[in-house]
């Protein structure tokens, strides 16, 4: 299976995503994900210029010796743009593979360990009312896992709440970042009253989840941890910047609340400490920002030996092609603990056609060869990318601060 051609698709379906397309001599094509929110076009050079003219007449049945050639052989090792192209490329060699083989991913990764995978909701509101709203109405659809957030009075905009209904609540529409203002102190004399008002009215037999996004200092967050022991939170996510790893063992310290982390993370070398001394109780990469599937098996494996589970990243700034990938993951890892569900738009869908599919609070696997996902190139030639960039954060005396 020599490779023949590979090329890259930008398409903006709603928002910016970047696709990779690979194909082999016999005409079969694999595609992987390679969307890095707000810095897409610093992997499309990545790819265009350093990976694709290396990939020309490969054999794609090599994906181990892919990987590492890119990986190694570019001595600039991680950082999410080289991981970002490299699991793009890894994504598309696994989805050659299993259609080579005739089978669906999970069969090719090792077989079902579940019939279905449990996902979880994005629960959001101006205020702790209008957020059990959306707690109730995501429960009818047959979630059982929901994360909350809400506004915090004093704070114009909050992380994870759109300032108008309909909106998202990551606004990459204007070219340059948007700056908003951040208070840790309103946050945490506001946020608990969340986990109780949710707790009160739908009782313990649903799971809770809350996404701090990397605001708060190690014992600021560990002081969150302790008061919401109460509310027995699924997990607080993304509690403290993790590049002191040391960060989490204070945390670990300090409260029995899970803890998970890795969104931003690109390699079980960011994961490494956390996993081995179990500050940790969860793992977040998404399969396109970390190397693809052949790495996350690894991250995966040295997390399972320490009791610590998935919990993928997967709303709408990755595109239906990871999270396909990442609903046969998930069906096949052992130590599956949830996957993230933000619902792509309707043109999105239309854009990537897929046969995974959401039912009843779940992801169910489809059996088509290969990972399932495909993209209609001329459909997404109608939506041309668009420059868009992420917010940045200040506190309210002006300094920069974490987003």
């Amino acid at each position: 299976m020599k490779i023949s051609d590979a090329y890259l698709i930008v398409t903006s379906p709603g928002r910016n995503f970047v696709t990779l397309k690979i194909v082999t001599k016999s005409g079969t094509y694999g595609i992987g994900d390679a969307t890095l929110n707000g810095r897409e076009m610093a992997v499309v050079a990545y790819l265009e210029e350093h990976v694709v003219p290396a990939l020309i007449g490969r054999d794609a049945g090599r994906i181990e010796d892919i990987w590492q050639y890119l990986y190694r052989g570019a001595y600039w090792r991680r950082g999410p743009v080289t991981m970002a192209a490299i699991g793009a490329v890894d994504m598309a060699l696994w989805d050659i593979k299993a259609k080579a083989a005739g089978m669906p991913l999970y069969q090719l990764l090792g077989g079902k360990s579940r019939e279905r995978v449990m996902t979880y909701a994005h629960c959001t509101g101006k205020d702790i009312d209008a957020c059990l709203a959306e707690v109730d109405a995501h429960l009818k659809l047959g979630y059982r896992a929901v994360r909350v957030q809400t506004g915090v009075p004093g704070i114009a905009t909050t992380y994870g709440v759109a300032k108008r209904e309909g909106e998202r609540y990551e606004p990459a529409d204007s070219e340059l970042p948007a700056e908003h203002v951040w208070s840790t102190e309103k946050y945490l004399n506001h946020v608990p009253a969340l986990f109780a008002a949710v707790r009160e009215r739908f009782g313990h037999d649903i799971h809770v989840l809350h996404d701090v996004h990397h605001r708060l200092t190690p014992i600021e967050a560990a002081r969150l941890g302790k008061m919401v022991e109460p509310y027995h939170l699924f997990w607080l996510e993304d509690c403290v910047p993790a590049e002191n790893q040391q960060s989490l063992k204070l945390i670990r310290e300090h409260t029995t609340t899970p803890l998970a982390i890795g969104e931003v993370f690109n390699s079980i070398h960011d994961y490494r400490e956390l996993i081995e001394n179990q500050w940790i109780d969860y793992i977040r990469t998404p399969l396109t920002h970390g190397g693809g599937i052949t790495h996350l098996r690894r991250i995966a494996d040295l997390a399972a030996l320490y009791h610590i589970r998935t919990g993928f990243h997967g709303p709408t700034d990755v595109s239906p092609v990871c999270l396909g990938a990442a609903v046969h993951f998930d069906t096949w890892v052992p130590n599956f603990g949830i996957q993230e569900h933000m619902p792509h738009e309707a043109i999105t869908d239309q854009v990537f056609p897929h046969d995974y599919r959401f039912e009843d609070g779940h992801f169910l696997v489809g059996e088509t060869p290969g990972h399932g996902v495909d993209i209609d190139e001329e459909l997404a030639r109608q939506y041309p990318y668009k420059r868009a960039s992420l917010p940045v954060n200040r506190l309210e005396d002006g300094t920069l601060w974490h987003w």
